[in-house]
């Protein structure tokens, strides 16, 4: 008990560790002047997105840096997503569709979807987008800059997330809690190791120049996580990365509700552990049920600074992604709990080797 109880404060603290490297040794697009004025390819992958297309095409129409390209692949929607990128071709004529020819054999469709824009990219940089982001109207132009300075073959940014029911608020938190208290942001940048890798494929803006001779989304082409193996991969290959989050001139609203964020998280959970399912419960365990050794096993005062340190955590979380710091520390116990039900549906889906995302079967 005793020696349970000290692992389970000092993983605690090492978490605390973590995040406040996160907090003073933040990743921040800072403001830069830049020379570069070269052509910007804008990818989106879309598949019925009519709800989020018009307003992200709008954010791009609103950048700062003009010299863009903007190509939208429609990825076999059953909504209006094709009839809206045509109504906005015919006020900018930067915007192009794409319609997909059908899924090959071997291939996931967002993966599939990125490929076929980056063959028909034009630009020195590529900036790969989902459809549900919102753009402030420098992020391109500062993405760049900061791509620049430090020689950048991958940028990419975590968005602020926006939640506006409980099903998101006791869900969509967790993401930020596992990456924030498990990795420094700032080694992705300044380590080879590919273990400290992370990378969203909401944002991933490529230099071209890399991205090409590799084509990494071929590689990843039927890898559910893609983001983070290309991450992986550019290590790999000796090609700079950074990942930032909490950016506010970047948001997104992931997931409409509990169930549908529960099939999002449940799809690549586990990556960041590592693809571990050992590594993944065992993190849920000590984070939701430590307390239950630290005071028979370490006394009370140790109980009480385990619970500093427990708030600390989720205080600094929450202040780094743009959070409501209130209500995380008030649904602290459901996200837990939600945590463990996610990392079970999705080993779950693992053994039944199913799993659908938006129509289609991803195996």
């Amino acid at each position: 008990m005793i020696i349970a109880a000290w692992f389970v404060i000092g993983f605690t603290l090492y978490q605390f560790g973590v995040v406040l490297a996160n907090l003073f040794m933040k990743v921040k697009l800072n403001k830069q002047n830049t020379d570069f004025t070269g052509l910007v390819s804008v990818l989106i992958p879309a598949r019925n997105e009519e709800l989020n297309i018009e307003f992200i095409l709008a954010d791009l129409q609103k950048q700062d840096y003009k010299n863009i390209e903007i190509l939208v692949f429609d990825d076999q929607s059953t909504d209006k997503t094709g009839e809206i990128v045509r109504q906005c071709m015919e006020q900018d004529n930067r915007i192009k569709l794409i319609e997909s020819d059908g899924l090959p054999s071997g291939w996931l469709g967002k993966n599939h979807a990125c490929h076929e824009l980056s063959k028909q990219a034009n630009g020195k940089y590529f900036l790969f987008l989902d459809a549900d982001v919102r753009l402030s109207k420098d992020i391109i132009l500062q993405s760049i800059a900061n791509s620049e300075k430090h020689n950048l073959g991958l940028l990419s940014i975590f968005p602020t997330q926006e939640m506006q029911t409980p099903g998101e608020w006791i869900t969509v938190p967790n993401m930020n809690f596992i990456l924030l208290s498990l990795l420094p942001l700032i080694l992705v940048r300044k380590t080879k190791y590919q273990s400290l890798s992370a990378a969203n494929g909401q944002f991933m803006l490529f230099k071209a120049d890399n991205y090409q001779p590799v084509w990494p989304h071929e590689k990843m082409k039927g890898n559910k996580v893609e983001d983070i193996e290309i991450a992986r991969y550019y290590k790999q290959l000796n090609i700079p990365i950074a990942c930032t989050t909490g950016d506010e001139r970047i948001s997104c609203r992931m997931y409409t509700g509990f169930n549908e964020a529960v099939d999002g998280f449940s799809k690549n959970v586990v990556s960041f552990f590592g693809n571990s399912f050992v590594l993944a419960f065992l993190f849920w365990l000590i984070t939701t049920f430590g307390f239950i050794v630290v005071y028979p096993g370490a006394g009370i005062s140790a109980f009480i600074l385990y619970l500093i340190l427990l708030v600390g955590i989720r205080i600094i979380i929450s202040t780094i992604s743009r959070q409501n710091v209130f209500i995380n520390l008030l649904l602290f116990i459901p996200q837990q709990l939600t945590l463990g039900f996610i990392l079970l549906k999705a080993l779950s889906r693992k053994l039944k080797n199913e799993y659908q995302w938006k129509g289609r079967n991803v195996s």
